[in-house]
């Protein structure tokens, strides 16, 4: 199963075949459903099958259909992986359709089994800045950074972050009301991109000379994920969309957990 899903993996890179990829991890998932095991390996392999649907349902423009036939393999909100529950934030929020995700991540944050997950937090800060956020519900975001599930998740740190982008958020939201104090939040704005975008240029640029490095089968498959997530999240992104920079300034901030969450398991499952 894991050579099918490399199979799929190469299907929509290098054959853009979306449509094949999906029906290919469709079937997949159909039949690791009916199978009775349910081992770690077997989640991974589950996970990547979601994880690579999503991205060409996205593709063929079937966004709609994604959070629906993820449902299908998970049944409720809260007992999908967090990497999984990610990428929807990610995909609903680029086609400006955050309210999609609205309920279905706030039962998947309250629920206490899901606090233990290693995403948990990448999942909650996602939630912040690409669907409560955009969508204007500032004082959900402020009372969910907050209340108990902030409280007992976030460092202080963190709340305060959150909390200063939600001020910033708010000065933005005056100065459209208020034009003429609206050029040095520009200015400002401007400023921060180029530097995320510097950081950014640096990671593709250490990608680059990994690839040049003497090959090994661990390396190669870290890279080849590595170069999918970096397509998904980057390549694919509008930058002439006003939502964009919020994509630029977290994407580096999502690598490493990223990595870890989503690349992990295929590493682990090689080796057994």
């Amino acid at each position: 199963m894991y050579s099918l899903l490399e199979s799929a993996a190469e299907q929509f890179i290098l054959n853009k075949n979306f449509e094949t990829v999906f029906e290919t991890c469709d079937r997949a998932l159909q039949t690791l459903l009916k199978c009775e095991q349910e081992d770690e390996r077997s989640e991974d392999i589950k996970t990547g099958f979601c994880i690579l649907g999503i991205q060409a349902l996205a593709e063929l423009n079937e966004w709609r259909r994604a959070l629906p036939w993820i449902l299908q393999q998970y049944a409720h909100e809260e007992k999908i992986p967090a990497n999984i529950m990610l990428m929807c934030i990610l995909l609903y929020s680029k086609v400006g359709e955050e309210s999609v995700m609205l309920d279905a991540t706030n039962v998947w944050l309250h629920c206490a089994t899901n606090s233990r997950a290693s995403g948990y937090v990448t999942v909650m800060e996602s939630y912040l800045l690409h669907i409560l956020i955009p969508l204007g519900h500032l004082e959900e975001a402020r009372e969910l950074i907050q209340g108990r599930v902030g409280s007992c998740t976030l460092t202080e740190e963190q709340r305060q972050t959150a909390l200063d982008i939600i001020v910033e958020k708010e000065l933005q939201n005056n100065n459209a009301l208020n034009p003429s104090s609206s050029s040095t939040t520009s200015l400002l704005t401007t400023n921060s991109q180029g530097a995320v975008l510097h950081k950014l240029g640096a990671m593709i640029k250490y990608l680059y000379k990994k690839l040049l490095e003497p090959f090994s089968t661990c390396r190669i498959h870290k890279l080849f994920l590595a170069a999918v997530l970096l397509y998904m999240l980057f390549i694919r992104m509008d930058p002439a969309l006003p939502s964009s920079f919020m994509w630029i300034s977290k994407l580096h901030e999502l690598i490493k957990p990223l990595w870890t969450a989503l690349f992990g398991p295929y590493y682990h499952a090689m080796k057994k």
